[in-house]
C-alpha cells in the first residue's frame, strides 16, 4: 500500500518548527490499577521525530517517574508510512507493539486489520467520563458511536496572513477573509502592489479535503464512509468542482501563484515576504510566528468559503493511539492506563505548548501555562475558535476509507493537471473520482 504523511507533515517533522521541550509541571499523579513485583512493559511506537520526539520521550518519562507498577518504552519509528510499514510486518509476532500512533488517514485499515482492541472497551470498563475531551477530535476517531483509538495529536488547516502585505494594499489587516471572493480580492489587491504575490495554496490533498468539508461536502459515499463502508468517490461533486475552479482562477489571474506540492515551499515563501496568504497546519503555527519576528506580524483566520456555503467546518488531522489486540490482557490494561495519562489536563497542556497541537482535553486551556502560551500567540486562538464552531456532521468527521493515502494523492495529481491546464478541473476530477473508485472496490474485496 503506498502510503504518505498526514496534516501537512511526515512523522519526521509533525508539528513544524517547535521550541525545546520545557519543564512545565507535567502531571505525576497517574494511578494504575494493577501492581506487580516487577514492572509490566509498555512498547510505545510512534512517529514523532526532532524535538517532538524529546517530547514524547518526556512524558514517557514522566509517566514511568509516576508509579512503580508500569514501564513505558516511547520508540521512535521513522515517518507516519515507515512505522505503519514496520507495524505490518510486526503484526502477529512478538515483536510488534503495545500500544502505536497511527496517522488518521490510516483508521479504516487499522479496523480492517482487526488487530487492535477498541480503546472504547476500556473507557466502558473504567466508566471513563468521555465527555472531558473536545467532541470534535473524538468525533474523527469515532465510529458507529464507539471510540476505536483515543486522539493524541491534532491539528486543522487555518489561513495564515502577512499583515504588513495587507496594510499596504489597503486591506484591513484585522478582518482576513472569510470567503472565497473576498480571498480573491485580497490577493488580487497585494499582487497589484508589486510587492508579493497575493496568496500561495499547496497542492495537497488535505487541503482540499478541508475545503470540502468546510462547506458541507463529503469526500466517498455512504456518509463519508460512516454510515457503510464507502463504495465510491465522490470528489468531483459540484462542490468539488467549484472548488478547484475557485483555486485555478486564484493562479490564472496572477492573485495566487502555484509552488508546487511542497507545504515547506509554502511556508518559506511565506516568511520570505513573497506571498500573503496561505493555507497551513495549526501546529506549523508556533514556526510560522516566530519565523516572521522583526519581519511582519502574522494573522490568522478561518478557512475561507463560498458565501452559500452548507454547515460544516475543518477536519482534524494528525494521529491517534492504537492498543493491539495481540498483547495479554495486563499489557493492554497498562497501555490504557499510560493512554490516560496521557489525556490528563496537565500532560494535554505541556504536549500543546511544547508542539503546537490541540489539547484533546477541555480543562487543559485551564492550566497556566496554556494561558500564559495563548497570550504569547494570540493567533491560536483562530484554530480554537474554527474547532470549536465547526458543525459536527458526517463531512467534518473525515471519510474513513482504505486507501486514503492514495486517494490523496490521486486528488493531488488531479489538482496539478488543472493547474497546469493540461485538463479542466471537472475532467481532473472525475479521472480522480474513477481511479480513486476502484481502488475503493479492490481494497474491499481484499478486505472481505
Amino acid at each position: 500500500m503506498l502510503l504518505t504523511a498526514a496534516c501537512g507533515n511526515s512523522g519526521s517533522n509533525a508539528g513544524g518548527n517547535t521550541a525545546a521541550p520545557a519543564d512545565t509541571g507535567a502531571a505525576k499523579d497517574s494511578k494504575p490499577a494493577a501492581a506487580a513485583s516487577t514492572p509490566k512493559k509498555v512498547t510505545f511506537w510512534h512517529a514523532m521525530g526532532g524535538t517532538n520526539q524529546k517530547v514524547v520521550e518526556q512524558m514517557a518519562a514522566d509517566f514511568n517517574a509516576s508509579q512503580k507498577d508500569i514501564q513505558v518504552e516511547a520508540i521512535y519509528q521513522g515517518s507516519y508510512d515507515d512505522l505503519l510499514s514496520k507495524l505490518k510486518a510486526s503484526m502477529g509476532s512478538p515483536d510488534s507493539p503495545s500500544l502505536v500512533q497511527v496517522y488518521e488517514i490510516g483508521s479504516r485499515f487499522m479496523i480492517d486489520s482487526k488487530t487492535t482492541t477498541p480503546v472504547q472497551k476500556f473507557i466502558d470498563m473504567d466508566k471513563y467520563d468521555l465527555s472531558q475531551l473536545e467532541p470534535n477530535i473524538t468525533g474523527y476517531y469515532s465510529h458507529s458511536g464507539k471510540l476505536d483509538s483515543m486522539p493524541f495529536n491534532s491539528s486543522n488547516a487555518i489561513l495564515y496572513y502577512n499583515k504588513d502585505l495587507f496594510k499596504a494594499a489597503g486591506l484591513d489587516p484585522e478582518k482576513p477573509p472569510k470567503t472565497f471572493d473576498e480571498f480573491q480580492k485580497a490577493a488580487d489587491a497585494i499582487t497589484k502592489t508589486g510587492k508579493a504575490s497575493g496568496a500561495n495554496l499547496a497542492i495537497y490533498g488535505w487541503f482540499m479535503e478541508q475545503l470540502l468539508a468546510n462547506q458541507g461536502a463529503e469526500f466517498v459515499n455512504n456518509g463519508n464512509g460512516r454510515t457503510a463502508l464507502a463504495t465510491e468517490s465522490i470528489v468531483n461533486s459540484e462542490t468539488a468542482v467549484n472548488t478547484l475552479n475557485w483555486w485555478k482562477n486564484l493562479v490564472d489571474s496572477k492573485a495566487a501563484v502555484n509552488l508546487g506540492r511542497k507545504t515547506d515551499d509554502s511556508k518559506k515563501a511565506f516568511l520570505a515576504g513573497q506571498v500573503g496568504m496561505i493555507l497551513e497546519s495549526t501546529a506549523g503555527l508556533k514556526g510560522l510566528v516566530d519565523g516572521a519576528k522583526d519581519k511582519f506580524e502574522v494573522g490568522t483566520g478561518f478557512l475561507p468559503k463560498p458565501s452559500d456555503a452548507k454547515e460544516g467546518g475543518v477536519v482534524v488531522g494528525g494521529a491517534s493511539l492504537w492498543i493491539m489486540n495481540d498483547r495479554k490482557d495486563d499489557e493492554q490494561k497498562a497501555a490504557w492506563d499510560f493512554i490516560k495519562f496521557l489525556t490528563s489536563p496537565k500532560e494535554q497542556a505541556y504536549w500543546h505548548i511544547n508542539t503546537g497541537y490541540f489539547p484533546i482535553t477541555k480543562k487543559a486551556y485551564d492550566e497556566q501555562i496554556v494561558k500564559d502560551n495563548m497570550q504569547k500567540f494570540p493567533q491560536f486562538q483562530t484554530a480554537v475558535d474554527q474547532l470549536h464552531q465547526t458543525k459536527s456532521n458526517t463531512a467534518t468527521q473525515g471519510a474513513v476509507i482504505g486507501v486514503f493515502p492514495e486517494a490523496r494523492q490521486i486528488v493531488e495529481g488531479a489538482i496539478e493537471e488543472a493547474l497546469n491546464n493540461k485538463k479542466s478541473p471537472k475532467d481532473a476530477l472525475d479521472g480522480a473520482a474513477k481511479e480513486i473508485t476502484g481502488k475503493i472496490q479492490q481494497y474491499n474485496k481484499t478486505v472481505k
